[in-house]
């Protein structure tokens, strides 16, 4: 399954130049850009998404997964999904990036309450600041959080940067096996 996921997020998402051409969020200029969005909301990438991370927590008791919106929402969804199909059903959860103004002002969408063992979910990581965020904020609304799982590390320093606030992270895909999938498509 990974190794298919890598061609698919090499064929939709990744993209890879000897000179720094892609704007970050940060600003920075970068050599790589990684959108997981095209694979991840596509039927296959999906299907492969949520059984990969599925699998990665699927022993730790967990009642929730889910991330900032909106990177984290189709990983989380994916997974929920993935784990009713496996008998061990797991909620799904959204992080707001603003705090709601109306009705029960709160950081979190979903059913899950304070207490509860969740993973925060990220689709890219490079920082690591967004999953920061999003720890602190699931933090903040009461919930125990017990793991992070990275879809993709860009490997520039975000994983070092989350493992001093979850000391459990794992990463599905790294950037260099992105690039190395990447060498062996243009050597065919």
């Amino acid at each position: 399954m990974k190794k298919e996921l890598i061609e698919i997020l090499c064929k939709k998402s990744f993209k890879y130049s000897k000179k720094p051409i892609f704007k970050l969020v940060s600003g920075q200029m970068s050599r790589f850009y990684v959108n997981c969005k095209p694979t991840i909301l596509s039927p296959r990438g999906m299907f492969l998404v949520g059984h990969l991370v599925f699998d990665d927590i699927k022993d730790l008791n967990v009642k929730g997964v889910g991330g900032l919106t909106f990177g984290a929402d189709p990983i989380a969804i994916a997974t929920a999904f993935t784990s009713e199909i496996k008998g061990n059903p797991i909620h799904a959860f959204s992080i707001r990036k603003t705090q709601k103004d109306h009705g029960i002002v709160k950081w979190i969408e979903g059913d899950i309450i304070p207490g509860e063992r969740v993973v925060i979910l990220e689709d890219v990581v490079t920082t690591g600041g967004s999953t920061i965020k999003a720890i602190e904020r699931a933090r903040s609304e009461g919930l125990n959080v017990v793991k992070t799982v990275i879809l993709v590390d860009r490997q520039e320093g975000g994983l070092e940067n989350i493992r001093k606030h979850v000391g459990d992270v794992s990463v599905i895909i790294s950037r260099d096996e992105l690039i190395e999938q990447l060498d062996k498509l243009k050597n065919h």
